[in-house]
């Protein structure tokens, strides 16, 4: 009675990854800055002792969370980044740790939305949001010509009309 449905294969672009690393590394200078502003206020307006310490161990986790998310995490969301369209579903899979597999019948959904921020205009790349009625789901990083086509193809699938 029921029909397996094979997992997603495609794969995200591996100029993720990169795009990944400046995003996350530009937000860590910013909030080790701000931590480093407020050391050296505690040091100028002799706050409480406590507050330099917190400020402390808030740098050196700041520091090890930035390892993590800069060098550690891009490349393994890449990897386990999957996604894939057919004529009733639209698949992603993603996760290393905790696994997750979403499947949006295409029945529900009601919008397509490329996106494109300046990091990734520079490796020609976009983010494909698909939109359903309680929900948005993403599909990041897909290489221009690509997601032009995926983008044409779900809305095509999902009778999506454009509105001028």
């Amino acid at each position: 009675m029921y029909t397996k449905i094979k997992p997603p294969t495609k794969e995200i672009s591996k100029q993720a990854v990169k795009v990944w690393r400046m995003t996350e590394a530009i937000t860590h200078i910013i909030i080790i800055a701000v931590l480093i502003i407020l050391l050296f206020a505690d040091d100028y307006f002799a706050w409480k002792e406590w507050i330099g310490w917190v400020l402390n161990g808030l740098v050196v986790l700041s520091l090890f969370h930035s390892v993590w998310s800069i060098f550690i995490e891009p490349v393994l969301l890449q990897k386990y980044w999957r996604y894939d369209v057919n004529e009733e579903f639209i698949q992603t899979k993603r996760g290393a740790w905790n696994e997750t597999h979403e499947l949006i019948p295409m029945t529900k959904v009601q919008s397509v939305k490329l996106e494109q921020g300046p990091l990734l205009r520079k490796y020609n790349l976009y983010s494909l949001s698909v939109g359903t009625m309680g929900d948005s789901h993403d599909i990041p990083a897909i290489p221009e010509k690509e997601a032009y086509e995926l983008r044409d193809k779900i809305a095509y699938f999902a009778k999506i009309k454009e509105v001028d």
